[in-house]
């Protein structure tokens, strides 16, 4: 994957994480001010702030496989040689590639599983809820792909 490619698609990635975070804090808040103002809370605000929550962390997390921001621990890595930790990068990155596939295959069949049942308060199919496991399944294994790559080439230039 090309890296101004991969770093174009995280970056939007990373956006439509950030706007269902504000849409959903937005929807919690409007949430409170009707109970405890108004008295009555809208019956689709729980689920529907849910389903957002669902949609950005999986965004998010696929992005972060690109942009390198997930938590990881450094200290056996830092203790081996550079030739050495090139190759346990690129097995992590491989790893990280085979979960990316269990997310696609098992994402879709949740998906597809789930996908006559409907969500009361709003009245869609609980498969809108899940459709972006395979999704960001997807990309995850794309991006460990991407970064395996660089790890490759980056003993070719030197």
């Amino acid at each position: 994957m090309k890296r101004n490619i991969a770093d174009s698609a995280a970056d939007v990635l990373v956006k439509l994480g950030a706007l269902g975070l504000l849409i959903m804090t937005a929807i919690i808040g409007w949430q409170v001010f009707g109970r405890y103002v108004l008295e009555s809370s809208p019956s689709w605000s729980e689920q529907l702030s849910l389903v957002l929550m669902i949609w950005y962390v999986f965004l998010a997390a696929a992005a972060g496989v690109w942009e390198r921001f997930h938590i990881r621990i450094e200290l056996l890595e830092q203790q081996l040689s550079a030739k050495a930790r090139r190759r346990l990068r690129i097995g992590i990155h491989a790893l990280i590639c085979v979960f990316g596939g269990i997310f696609l295959v098992y994402g879709a069949m949740l998906a597809w599983e789930v996908r006559v049942h409907v969500i009361p308060s709003l009245g869609i199919s609980r498969g809108w809820a899940y459709i972006i496991i395979p999704f960001a399944g997807l990309l995850i294994s794309l991006f460990s792909l991407g970064r395996i790559y660089v790890r490759l080439t980056e003993k070719e230039q030197g």
